[in-house]
This record gives structure tokens, sequence and C-alpha cells, in this order.
């Protein structure tokens, strides 16, 4: 609580008269529990345009609607400086609310709008729905489909954002490969920032398709750009080309989602 706290005790009478001041709805209502850090640096005199922005993170994080945030904001303002918020203050706290909401409901959705590439629950519930049919038909699904992965070259260190912006183009070309050695709306799932991985039936082309993709996926790792050569930034995990290699589905629904998180985060 801090500063706020310190000011609300020493400055009673104070209060009593910002109170009178304040607009009907917010007299005598203390700033909601999440915006007390937003209260001290008002107290402060500081600006709390980084602190709006956390707040507003949290308060998408438990669900609020947007709204409720914006109430939280116009209430601690009244309450503290007895005046509306500033602009600056509103937009942090939105603009954090929303790409808080928007990365839940990426996480949601079938694909990744960016890149059209499934989401990693998507793959998730196409492998778990490729278990129950395989247990209808009384067929193991690891001897019907398998996860053809895709590993590209590592990063050595953080990129800026145009070096951000060519490996995400990068990622959609090497997803563009896939799909024509997998042309059968085989599901396509981005894992990682260097890994994409395709759940794709145990047929008799998987061997000449997973011969395809690695041609044309190495054919693009060797493919770099005069900045991308001379800076050094990309190096892979052994000759700098990517990795193609199939890996077999656990015997249960369970060790695959042990699986995909391993190939994940490794």
């Amino acid at each position: 609580m801090g500063i706020f706290a310190t000011r609300t005790r020493k400055g009673a009478q104070a209060e009593v008269v910002r109170d009178a001041r304040a607009t009907p709805d917010v007299q005598g209502q203390m700033p909601p529990a999440r915006f007390e850090v937003v209260g001290e640096h008002l107290a402060a005199g500081r600006d709390a345009s980084v602190v709006c922005a956390l707040v507003g993170r949290e308060m998408a994080r438990d669900g609020a609607d947007l709204g409720e945030a914006l109430d939280g904001l116009r209430i601690t303002y009244a309450r503290v400086l007895n005046q509306e918020p500033p602009f600056g203050a509103v937009r942090a706290l939105g603009a954090a609310w929303s790409e808080e909401t928007l990365g839940f409901l990426h996480q949601l959705s079938c694909e990744n709008p960016l890149t059209g590439l499934a989401s990693l629950p998507h793959l998730r519930a196409r492998i778990s729905e490729t278990y129950r049919v395989a247990d209808h038909r009384e067929t193991p699904a690891s001897t019907s489909h398998a996860l053809v992965v895709i590993d590209l070259p590592l990063v050595d260190r953080p990129a800026m954002w145009q070096d951000a912006f060519e490996s995400t183009l990068r990622l959609v070309r090497v997803a563009e490969h896939a799909r024509i050695a997998f042309p059968a709306g085989e599901t396509i799932c981005q894992l990682s920032a260097r890994r994409l991985v395709v759940l794709a039936e145990r047929a008799d082309l998987l061997a000449e398709r997973v011969a395809v993709l690695r041609d044309l996926v190495e054919d693009l790792s060797t493919e770099t750009s005069p900045r991308a050569s001379t800076s050094g930034m990309l190096t892979g995990a052994t000759d700098g080309r990517a990795r193609v290699w199939v890996e077999g589905l656990p015997p249960a629904d369970a060790g695959a989602g042990a699986l995909l998180d391993e190939l994940a985060c490794s």
C-alpha cells in the first residue's frame, strides 16, 4: 500500500474535502484493490502509465471486462487527484487489456490468424480424436498416424522486430512447403518459434511425402538474406539446415500430450 495508504491515513481531512468535490458516483469510494498501486504512483506524482498497463493485463487475465477496468481507473483518479484519467493512462490500460484478451482468444482458436497454422490446443484435440477413432476401430493410433516434425535453425540471440518479422515469413514459407507435401488437409501446427509438426496418416506414401518435405525445407534453409548471412543471426543445431523426422505416437492419449509438451520445449 505504501505511499497511497500513508497519504490516506495522514490526509483524512483533505480526503473529505476531495470527496465533496468529486463526482457523486465515486464519493466515498476507495480505489479497487487492483488499482492501489496506481493510486500510489499518482499520490507520489509519478507517471502511472506503466502500472495502468499492468493492471489492465491482470484484469483481463482475471476475466474482468474492459468497462470494469476503465471504471476502476476513473474511480482511482477521482479519489486521488479529483480528476478524470488522462488519455495516456486510458490508452495504456485499454491496450494492455486488449492484447491480453486477444492472446487468450488466439490460444482458444483453431489457427493462428497470422500464419494460418493450427494452434496447439487444436492439434491436441485432433490427436485426441484420432485416439478415440482408433479405440473404436480397435486399431492402435500409433499404427494409423504419426507426427512429422520440422525443426528450423536456432536463433543465437534476441532479434529486432525486423528479424522477428522475417522469421514469421520464413515460418509461413515452411508451412506452405508442408502443405505441398501433405495436401490432403492434414493438421499442420506451430509448436514453437522454430518447430512445426504435421499430424499425418501412416499411409504407404508417408515416407515419400517426408522425403519431399525434407528436400523442400532443406532448400529453403539455404536461402538466407544478405543481412542474415552477414550478421550471423541464424545458426543450426548442427549444420545450419532444417531437419525433418517422423515421431511415432505413444500408445495412449495422455502420452501424446506429454510428447507435444516435450517437442514444444526442446
